[in-house]
């Protein structure tokens, strides 16, 4: 038994960032069993998945991610394309609009692609179904692990499927990939195997969202793909709108701290219009509703400190939402799974066996700079309960002033686009060149006029009078 769990991985959890877990754990010689309580079907007509009920609503896939899946499965952007996924810049042919401010725009070389969560979740499931190692095992609960007498050591799970007179079974493994996302039960099972539960900071805004489905003129913003708008101080409310597989136009309000969007139609149309800039109300109040709205609520940002635990199981790797839960609206959530599954890649060729105190270290790295932004963020909102340090204070004011100096600086724009899709590190803003353009305010102050925000792609002007594209940058760097 010993023997055959050595070659042996579970995967709890069937989203995208057990997918990706079970993707790179294939290429190790690992005979991989993909656990998940959804039945997992194998069309994304399916729908969202009960499992996970944020998947009725707007995702981004940042350009990072897009690469790494790319890596991961070769011609996947090729494929979502094919499928009808449109495929833009990030700032080229998206508007941003964060702080109140319209950023300028240019060609930023961070190419992605517009998909809704079940279409890209069930094109990479499919793809994982095609390794001869991997197998799912849907309908199925994770009721507990088993270990080791001494408990060092996370042996397999113990689970059950939801078959008529199914019983209690053991699945033996090497390696247990804990990716059951915000509803993880890993702290209460290290409880229960005599650990410490990881510490927790947690950022809440109580945000709630809402989302409608519409067909739309495929020019109603005039060649983009879609726009964005974050919430003010003054204005906690915001939205965003792609087109996105299947010829459809999705639609995401938000709002937080209890201002949050109605699921009836005529209010999620007031609360459209109730935005800054009139782009988004202005698309669907011409559009056709395909659905009705459908909301759904995101207390806090939530981070599990497993790297500060002094002692943690062999053989167990948390990752995903389960270690890191970050507010939807900043779109990081399955950009920062896609990189831990290239870090368990690069961890698993290093060594024989999982370490699981120098895992939970370099996850913590990697989740790091995407909780600076997000918690950032919120916290630079008042309301929003967490704790602002001097450093989260000096930071929130700086990337304030970057955001009003990104309306007329296309340069600074893209600096902070590349920093958003998690291809740069947020150091990159503090750098001196950006840093000057920052303090000087860019190239010039203006005051936004809302009545421009629906103006067509390449009708607001650079310093230079014409569509700003300051420079093409490489592709996205590994």
């Amino acid at each position: 038994m010993e023997q055959a769990a050595a070659g042996h991985a579970v995967v709890m959890g069937g989203g995208v960032a057990g997918l990706l877990a079970a993707r790179v754990l294939a290429e190790h010689d690992l005979d991989v069993r993909v656990l998940d309580r959804d039945e997992l079907g194998h069309r994304h007509e399916d729908g969202a998945r009960r499992g996970v009920p944020q998947g009725r609503h707007i995702h981004a896939l940042l350009p990072r991610g897009r690469q790494i899946l790319e890596e991961l499965f070769p011609g996947l952007t090729a494929q979502l394309v094919d499928a009808g996924a449109p495929r833009g810049d990030l700032l080229g042919d998206t508007r941003v609009q964060l702080s109140g401010h319209r950023f300028a725009r240019a060609d930023a070389g961070l190419s992605t692609v517009s998909v809704s969560r079940p279409f890209l979740e069930s094109v990479v499931r499919a793809r994982v179904r095609e390794l001869p190692n991997v197998t799912f095992a849907p309908a199925c609960d994770v009721l507990g692990l088993t270990t080791t007498p001494d408990r060092e050591r996370v042996t397999g799970v113990r689970v059950l499927r939801r078959a008529d007179s199914s019983a209690e079974e053991v699945l033996e493994a090497a390696v247990v990939v804990d990716a059951m996302g915000r509803g993880s039960r890993t702290p209460r099972w290290l409880g229960e195997l005599g650990y410490d539960p990881p510490p927790e900071t947690e950022v809440a805004g109580d945000v709630g969202y809402a989302t409608r489905h519409y067909q739309l003129a495929p020019d109603v913003l005039g060649g983009d793909w879609g726009t964005l708008q974050g919430p003010t101080p003054t204005c906690l409310r915001g939205g965003a709108l792609a087109r996105i597989d299947g010829d459809r136009w999705i639609v995401t309000l938000f709002g937080l701290l209890g201002d949050h969007p109605p699921a009836e139609p005529e209010g999620f149309l007031d609360f459209a219009d109730s935005l800054t800039f009139p782009d988004l109300a202005q698309a669907i109040g011409a559009g056709e509703p395909l659905d009705e709205p459908v909301r759904m609520r995101f207390p806090a940002s939530v981070r599990r400190r497993y790297e500060q635990l002094r002692r943690f199981p062999h053989g167990l790797l948390p990752l995903g939402d389960g270690v890191c839960s970050l507010n939807p609206i900043y779109g990081q959530g399955m950009t920062v799974a896609a990189l831990q599954a290239l870090e368990l890649r690069a961890h698993l060729g290093q060594q024989t066996a999982p370490d699981p105190h120098r895992w939970l270290r370099r996850v913590a790295q990697i989740v790091d700079p995407a909780w600076d932004m997000v918690v950032g963020g919120d916290l630079a909102l008042p309301g929003v309960h967490g704790p602002r340090t001097p450093k989260v204070r000096a930071l929130g004011a700086y990337i304030g002033r970057l955001h009003a100096a990104a309306a007329t600086d296309p340069e600074l724009a893209v600096a902070f686009a590349r920093v958003m899709a998690l291809v740069d590190p947020p150091t990159t803003l503090l750098r001196p060149r950006v840093a000057a353009r920052v303090l000087l305010g860019g190239r010039r102050a203006i005051s936004l006029d809302p009545s421009r925000a629906s103006r067509a792609r390449g009708d607001q002007p650079s310093a230079a009078g014409g569509r700003a594209t300051p420079r093409r940058n490489e592709e996205v760097r590994r």
